[in-house]
């Protein structure tokens, strides 16, 4: 199977509370190290401070950089639009640029696919482990979300109701559910469903892909951790990531 990274990479976005060593710097050098440099990436609304940053890690030849108003929505949708031209077993990884990874994860994203799994993420969200009373995910029923557990050869898994924008894929899963996709992302940030105007990111997921039977598999404990210090990814001390 052969893997693709689509990277994503914004001085726009709206404020997260990130502990210091979660930057644009060091997430993509993070990526770097353990998916190579051979990423596509879309520097959009960057400074130029910025773009010669990513110029340090990166070939030139693999940097688009843009000026989109959709936001993450609008250049996640670039990325999309880009997969869907790739041959249908190829796997793409959509990642954003408040990620953190762990040694193998590249290997371990490959291995959840052997699992026969239509989507995967590497983040292991703590909102799984909560009541929603307590901030936790909405469909957990008095603590931790339901799911079954599965083996591979280097970790186990669970199956998952939600995750974020990061994700991995097959194009020919991609193209099936090409229509649920838009209709998710068609905002200025993916939260912003168009019909509802206030879904949040994890719709298209609960709402649009897992209620339409797709299977959405994560490692236990995770690969990755978004960058977000309510929500980084328990166990794993990601400052030496």
């Amino acid at each position: 199977m052969s893997l693709r990274v689509f990277y994503r990479i914004s001085d726009a976005g709206y404020n997260k509370v990130k502990p210091d060593y979660v930057n644009n710097e060091n997430c993509l050098k993070n990526c770097v190290k353990h998916f190579g440099d051979d990423i596509d990436i879309i520097a959009d609304n960057v400074s130029d401070d910025t773009f010669e940053m990513v110029k340090k890690y990166v070939p030139i030849s693999k940097i688009q950089r843009t000026n989109i108003k959709g936001g993450n929505a609008g250049s996640f949708t670039l990325l999309f639009e880009k997969a869907l031209l790739l041959e249908d077993e190829t796997i793409v990884y959509f990642l954003e640029d408040d990620y953190l990874h762990r040694e193998n994860s590249a290997k371990i994203l490959l291995e959840g696919f052997e699992l026969g799994s239509d989507y995967v993420t590497l983040y292991d969200h703590p909102d799984k482990y909560m009541s929603p009373e307590m901030g936790g995910n909405k469909r957990n029923v008095d603590g931790p979300e339901e799911t079954r557990v599965y083996c591979s050869k280097s970790t186990h898994w669970k199956l998952t109701n939600s995750t974020t924008l990061t994700f991995a894929s097959k194009i020919k899963t991609l193209k099936e559910d090409e229509s649920i996709i838009r209709e998710y992302t068609n905002g200025f940030h993916p939260e912003t469903h168009q019909k509802t105007g206030k879904a949040y990111d994890h719709s298209l997921w609960v709402h649009g892909l897992v209620n339409n039977g797709r299977r959405l598999l994560s490692p236990i404990p995770g690969y990755s951790t978004h960058g977000e210090i309510p929500w980084l990814s328990n166990f794993i001390n990601w400052e030496n990531e």
